[in-house]
């Protein structure tokens, strides 16, 4: 079955004989026009009904992508759910952070938690991990001999600890939330996670004979590459480099600039049946440009400023820590890849809302291939 999902949107075609011409094939210009084509390695998208019962891909899907959330920031609003995404590779899921809602967000896409091995973080804004501990509390509070949930060992994937804190932004000098460690990385986290609900975690083992929930995470901080990085430092030029592989995937990564933020990811996913690279939080970046060349999909994230009426400090953090929709297509282009997917996306314009079609034609300028503006529980199925 061919699913044209309301929210995809096509390109105006116009492009030379290059990775996303190549790719497109006989049967496959769909890909490069935006229609849906049956039996070709085109990529497919639709937004499920979030159902819980529903597969989130269809069956004979080897490699897909199901969009858990798309929201930008940590506020709280009522259209779209925190940022995360599931690469599906085999049947196996590696997930790319976990924000707000993001556990409930994988079952309502007919996820199984017992086939997530892997977990990617970005970085350490609230944003990409206010539900992380929740896919061990909670993905893990089952009897998984009988009831489908997380067990061990799930590994993860991020950054180490940023080594200090940057200077305020103007003239503030606010205080330093728990001082005597006041930048810990992704393995401290998750020990404090642990350690904040040991009761809960103890109670449950006690009452119900449950799992430790506290064990099922092994956490590996990406190691950096010697070429100067720093909190002061952010995103140096550098060539990819390795995160770990298996059996489905070769995962690398960059680093890519955040504004304050260090260390901040992006990942590429290469596989036997094409690439897709997240692009994380960033503002323009060669770093990406070369992590993404020549991927099925970049998924980057996109914001929209203009007509907004955002203060000093918010505009400051908006142009030094992401991308406007604008320039997103230029971005797109220079890696040469085949399918740009939108998402973390927030419009901050006089309506704050997302209009698909404005927002495709501004993520279509300079830019030759396909255009999604993603959707909460999209799903887009790439072979």
């Amino acid at each position: 079955m061919c699913i044209s999902g309301g929210s995809q949107h096509g390109s105006n075609g116009n492009q030379g004989v290059n990775r996303r011409s190549l790719l497109a094939g006989i049967g496959g210009v769909a890909a490069v026009l935006g229609v849906a084509a049956c039996g070709s390695s085109s990529t497919e998208s639709r937004t499920t009904s979030g159902s819980s019962t529903g597969a989130a891909l269809p069956g004979s899907t080897k490699l897909g992508l199901v969009l858990l959330g798309t929201r930008a920031g940590p506020y709280v609003q009522g259209d779209r759910t925190g940022i995360s995404s599931a690469l599906v590779v085999d049947g196996r899921v590696y997930l790319v952070d976990c924000g707000q809602s993001s556990v409930w967000q994988y079952h309502r896409a007919g996820l199984k938690f017992a086939v997530l091995k892997n977990i990617f973080v970005t970085h350490l804004h609230s944003d990409h991990v206010a539900d992380y501990n929740n896919f061990f509390m909670l993905g893990g509070s089952t009897d998984t001999s009988t009831t489908d949930g997380v067990s061990p060992p799930i590994q993860v994937y991020g950054p180490g600890s940023a080594g200090g804190l940057p200077v305020a932004f103007g003239t503030a000098n606010p205080a330093v939330a728990q001082p005597d460690n006041p930048a810990p990385g992704l393995a401290e986290l998750t020990r404090r996670c642990n350690e904040a609900f040991a009761y809960s975690d103890n109670v449950l083992m006690r009452d119900t004979g449950l799992q430790d929930t506290g064990a099922i995470a092994e956490v590996h901080e990406i190691a950096l590459p010697a070429i100067g990085a720093s909190y002061t430092n952010t995103a140096p030029a550098t060539a990819p480099f390795p995160v770990m592989s298996d059996d489905r995937v070769r995962v690398t990564a960059t680093l890519v600039p955040h504004g304050p933020v260090f260390p901040s990811f992006a990942f590429r996913f290469e596989t036997e049946y094409g690439a897709v690279t997240f692009s994380g939080d960033t503002t323009n970046s060669d770093n990406l440009v070369e992590l993404a060349r020549g991927s099925q999909i970049l998924v980057h994230e996109a914001i929209n400023t203009e007509g907004g009426n955002l203060s000093a400090a918010a505009q400051s953090h908006m142009t030094e820590s992401h991308t406007a929709v604008q320039q997103v297509g230029t971005i797109a282009e220079r890696a040469d890849v085949a399918t740009l997917v939108l998402s973390h996306i927030a419009d901050f314009g006089p309506t704050a809302t997302v209009d698909a079609d404005r927002w495709t034609q501004w993520a279509q300028q300079g830019y030759g291939g396909r255009v999604i503006v993603g959707s909460d529980l999209q799903t887009i199925s790439i072979r």
